[in-house]
């Protein structure tokens, strides 16, 4: 792109997907080809209409917001995928682009946490992973209606098929986010981690591994790869890139305990809609093996979570504080997500 294509960009882009789309183009360049492309000026002018593209995404233009995520979600993808040729992996201009990015992201969802709430939290352990127990409960999010209802009682095949492709975000590399998210661990948190990634391995059987099981599913729907990101939401983007930005850093580790310590609390009851629904419809057995595991393996994991990451992380005030703001990320997020499902599924 020469700079010239770049000067109609020093505020929020006019076409935020067409800009996306662009940038896109280079992620598979190599470092150095990349680099040299958006040096000086052009560099300036770029990261000038990524700000303003964070702007636009925080005063609620959706199309913004969706090109946003969508640009996370495929820079995300160069750190977690193996790749098969040149990458811009470690590109001090993508470095730049997802920085502007992420905070935006962290700034969105610390704006939705309730003044004050977070200081709020009990000093005490054990109160305090009661209190957290209570924010949840007390969410609207908590047994929201597009599992209990519609998802249970109303949706179709074709409902099924879509919800799958937005869980895909989280679920399809759950195993990824928990080996990211314990580097750096010790202890009995070290081997919480551990033990939970054992079990999304199946254990070592290979036939078990909690990824397959998932993609047996798109098997059963015949869901192709290239239209995984198509089908993607806004809200779907924001929750595995929530999750992604969350483990992959360090200085976010507590918020990753609670992010992902209230996802697997949340799964149990939500799964349980999932499987009656299955069953309701008559779908494939192979396709909702993943489903009914995680009912009770996560039951199980979301009690070891609590009791052998949270507590004794949470003797510390600056712990207790970003294990509530992770908590409180995940359950905002999802309860737009999934507010966002209901009118979308029941077209």
């Amino acid at each position: 792109m020469e700079t010239r294509e770049l000067h109609a960009r020093t505020a929020a882009p006019t076409d935020p997907l067409a800009f996306v789309n662009e940038i896109s183009e280079w992620l598979t360049k190599p470092i150095a080809e990349v680099d040299a492309a958006y040096a000086g000026e052009a560099r300036e002018i770029l990261l000038a209409g990524i700000r303003g593209l964070n702007d636009e995404a925080l005063i609620g233009n959706q199309k913004a917001f969706y090109a946003q995520q969508l640009l996370l979600a495929r820079i995300y993808r160069l750190h977690t995928l193996i790749p098969d040729g040149p990458t811009a992996e470690g590109s001090v201009v993508v470095h730049e682009i997802t920085r502007l990015i992420e905070d935006a992201t962290a700034h969105a969802e610390d704006a939705r946490i309730e003044p004050g709430l977070l200081n709020e939290a009990p000093e005490d352990p054990h109160a305090y992973l009661s209190w957290l127990k209570r924010l949840a409960r007390g969410h609207r999010v908590f047994k929201h209606a597009y599992y209990h209802e519609f998802i249970r009682d109303q949706a179709t095949a074709d409902d099924l098929r879509t919800y799958v492709m937005q869980e895909s975000v989280v679920d399809g590399r759950f195993d990824d986010l928990l080996a990211m998210m314990q580097v750096g661990t010790s202890g009995a948190a070290k081997m919480e981690i551990a033990a939970n990634f054992w079990d999304e391995m199946g254990n070592g059987d290979l036939e078990q591994v909690h990824t397959l099981l998932f993609n047996k599913i798109f098997e059963v729907f015949e869901i192709p790869e290239d239209e995984l990101e198509r089908s993607l939401t806004a809200n779907a983007l924001l929750s595995g890139n929530l999750a992604v930005m969350l483990s992959r850093y360090r200085q976010f580790y507590p918020e990753a305990v609670g992010f992902l310590g209230m996802t697997e609390w949340m799964v149990p009851d939500r799964f349980v809609q999932v499987v009656h629904a299955w069953e309701r419809l008559g779908l494939p057995d192979i396709g909702i093996v993943y489903h009914r595991l995680h009912i009770t393996i996560d039951s199980q994991h979301a009690a070891g979570w609590f009791h052998n990451v949270v507590v004794p992380a949470a003797e510390s005030a600056r712990m207790r504080r970003a294990i509530a703001r992770g908590t409180l990320w995940r359950l905002n997020s999802s309860a737009r997500y999934l507010d966002e499902r209901m009118p979308v599924a029941a077209v």
